[in-house]
């Protein structure tokens, strides 16, 4: 699998990278999350996305692999405090160093690769308390990069604000302010970029069990970009939306989430064919360009 360089940090990730949030609402045994991700390590996949607010997840991850920790990367998120079990205020400094001990107990492991802050608002990054708790987990080894979580104006604000030095953002053939908005100021600051919902849900395959508000915003725009080469029910559409994502400028890897067996490896024989040609990644732009509506936002 293709490796990118990942913004200034050093780290080599894998171009897809592995979403853990659906494994964590199932009710998965630990059986069958060590076999999808023994697999995907196996194939070159090497980079592993949760989030303390993600049910099971890390407690999965951690027992499916913690006997493989040095061959993947570890992103984790913290923020939510009530979604993750804790009867406190979301972005509580004190909290936040709380779940972050506690995403190392369950994820066994002495430190993560980055955590982000998830969907952090600009007001509280500008008060600078929770940036400040990052600095203090870096200086302790418990995280090796800080990193934002989000869209829109909050993104670009962490972007400029020097703290961090990865950012997991909205980037698809539905979701497309990123690529002005922050992608390029990140590129020159050489923040790591993490393309989330890089396929839009694939909203398109079954439009009639659209599950919340994001996914139907998703077909709404879908329905006025009209692209040619989506089509409802298209599979093969699918390959097209994510290798337009990682044709990005700026996009490092794009996370994909399923708990399906055999998913990602279709998702990875499809990143095989490489970018879009130019010509391709044009037409998507240009789509965009013309139809977009001013308040079509990043959904974080």
């Amino acid at each position: 699998m293709e490796r990118r360089e990942y913004g200034e940090t050093g780290m080599q990730v894998s171009a897809l990278g592995f979403g853990a949030a659906e494994i964590g609402f199932i009710g998965a045994e630990v059986k069958e999350i060590a076999y999808l991700l023994e697999s995907a390590l196996d194939e070159g996949l090497n980079l592993i996305d949760t989030g303390e607010c993600y049910g099971d997840s890390e407690t999965l991850i951690g027992q499916a692999v913690k006997h493989r920790r040095n061959d993947y990367y570890l992103f984790t998120k913290c923020g939510h405090g009530k979604v993750a079990g804790y009867d406190r205020p979301d972005w509580e400094p004190s909290l936040l160093e709380e779940t972050i001990d506690r995403s190392l107990a369950r994820l066994q492991t002495d430190y993560l690769d980055v955590v982000h802050l998830h969907n952090c608002s600009e007001a509280i990054l500008r008060q600078g308390d929770v940036i400040d708790v990052l600095l203090r987990a870096k200086e302790k080894g418990k995280i090796r990069f800080a990193g934002y979580s989000g869209d829109h104006a909050a993104a670009k604000y962490a972007v400029q604000c020097g703290a961090f030095q990865s950012l997991q953002t909205s980037v698809s053939i539905a979701d497309q302010e990123a690529i002005e908005l922050t992608l390029p100021e990140a590129g020159r600051r050489g923040i790591g970029v993490v393309a989330k919902r890089p396929i839009a849900n694939a909203v398109w395959i079954a439009p009639e069990n659209i599950a919340n508000d994001r996914h139907q915003e998703y077909w709404s725009r879908l329905q006025q970009l009209d692209y040619d080469f989506l089509q409802v029910g298209s599979s093969d559409a699918i390959g097209h939306a994510l290798r337009f994502t990682l044709s990005v400028p700026g996009v490092h890897t794009a996370i994909v989430g399923t708990a399906k067996q055999g998913r990602w490896q279709q998702n990875a024989q499809w990143l095989a064919q490489g970018n879009l040609t130019a010509d391709e990644y044009a037409a998507i732009r240009l789509r965009w360009k013309e139809r977009a509506q001013p308040d079509w936002r990043g959904l974080g």
